[in-house]
């Protein structure tokens, strides 16, 4: 089969009007996406104050999830289970609210960061405030569902 200049021209056109909407589609999903990710975090942080952290952490947490606190990496959703009871804090309450969120082209990863604010009493009765930024990662489970594997 002989291709002369013109057939080079009209597929090379062809193929770019095709990425071009494909991109066009890829930027929709993904700020839907990224809608979807925000009103997690909010749910997230709204069943923190109403249910407590460690419910809501264990609830949103991918099976394989990873927790990096006080300079240790805790991994697995057993793990995080464990690192809640053996909590010796009272009263913790987290505060957040996403400042960026941003999805991967794939549409099954994203992150967001912002600032939060913790506050907890000690066994000695003593008041402890921190603030800060969080950075979350979170992946599209296979029931289409949400769950952070970072935090």
């Amino acid at each position: 089969m002989k291709i002369n200049m013109t057939t080079i021209v009209l597929l090379w056109g062809l193929s770019f009007i095709i990425n071009s909407c494909s991109m066009n589609s890829m930027g929709k999903n993904n700020k839907d996406t990224k809608a979807i990710i925000i009103q997690t975090e909010k749910e997230f942080a709204e069943m923190a104050k109403q249910k407590g952290v460690a419910e809501a952490f264990l609830y949103y947490a991918a099976d394989d999830a990873v927790l990096f606190r006080n300079n240790t990496v805790i991994k697995g959703k057993k793990a995080i289970k464990d690192y809640f009871e053996k909590q010796t804090l009272k009263d913790i309450k987290i505060e957040w609210k996403p400042d960026y969120v941003d999805v991967a082209n794939s549409g099954d990863l994203a992150y967001t960061y912002g600032h939060f604010t913790f506050s907890g009493i000690k066994p000695g009765g003593q008041s402890i405030k921190a603030d800060g930024i969080f950075h979350t990662i979170w992946k599209k489970q296979k029931n289409g569902k949400w769950k952070f594997v970072w935090d």
